[in-house]
């Protein structure tokens, strides 16, 4: 019975925001841990994180029909009515909100909430079917986590929180874009105008390759600005630009889905050697 309610909530999607949200909330830490406030941190966030991916199921439930990957939710199949889905999606929120209320700051729970709006109120019921754009304004969203992480323990929205904002929204673009390549036909089928649908499979190819030259350049901010050490710099830069690499060579490929598939799976990897550097090689 459980099961159907921990499906909804995406727990994959939670547990990768926690990823990036642990690298971000170390990176300000630099080396001196609160525990209890890191506890407080990832619970509020999940909680907050596992709302949205319900609203976000509850909204898509008539577009999810129409794609292969997505017949089998549990709203579609009607485990989970679109009302008790609501009111579980609600309660969620409410609770992550007050536990960061209690344990962290209201910057804090700020950079959530906007995060939270951008993600269910303006991506989700809006630019996702409308407007090409819909991935640029869902990167903002999917970066808020090591922002939230970073600001729980500095108390404060500052050149760092900023640069973290700027890497992983920037990250989250060919990420986002590899996926639409290799669900083309999903996305086609639900008229969703990812750019692959809405131009071009080859037009997408470019953009990820310009997302990942300004990821290569971004990526050493951190280290520039005094926040990390040479570490991160050298070890950071070289999974970069092999990112870039495959990107790169992905021009001339005409196995369009094998190599978006590579240039996700390489994403994640990206994402967890940005976070585990950031928090190994922060500069105290």
């Amino acid at each position: 019975m459980l099961k159907k309610y921990w499906q909804v909530a995406k727990p994959g999607i939670v547990i990768g925001n926690l990823i990036s949200l642990a690298g971000g909330f170390f990176l300000a830490s630099k080396g001196s841990i609160d525990l209890m406030l890191f506890f407080y941190t990832a619970f509020g966030v999940s909680l907050i994180v596992a709302s949205g991916c319900v609203f976000n199921n509850f909204i898509d439930r008539d577009i999810d029909t129409l794609m292969e990957r997505t017949r089998d939710r549990v709203l579609v199949q009607g485990l989970i009515s679109p009302r008790v889905a609501l009111v579980y999606a609600s309660v969620l929120g409410l609770l992550g909100t007050f536990v960061l209320l209690y344990g962290t700051n209201i910057i804090d729970v700020t950079v959530v909430l906007v995060g939270f709006i951008i993600y269910v109120g303006v991506y989700s019921l809006s630019m996702k079917r409308h407007s090409v754009h819909g991935t640029l304004i869902g990167s903002l969203a999917g970066a808020m986590p090591p922002v939230v992480g970073y600001c729980a323990v500095s108390n404060q929205f500052d050149l760092g929180a900023a640069i973290l904002l700027l890497i992983f929204s920037i990250w989250q673009m060919p990420h986002s874009y590899a996926i639409a390549i290799f669900r083309f036909n999903d996305y086609r089928a639900a008229s969703i105008p990812v750019l692959p649908v809405a131009k071009t499979i080859q037009s997408a190819k470019h953009q990820i390759l310009l997302y990942l030259i300004a990821f290569n350049l971004a990526t050493p901010l951190l280290y520039l600005t005094g926040y990390t050490g040479v570490w991160y710099l050298i070890i950071t830069s070289a999974f970069g630009l092999y990112w870039l690499y495959i990107a790169w060579a992905g021009l001339k490929t005409k196995e369009d889905t094998a190599w978006a598939k590579k240039v996700f799976f390489v994403s994640i990897l990206i994402v967890m050697v940005q976070s585990l550097m950031m928090s190994v090689d922060a500069v105290g």
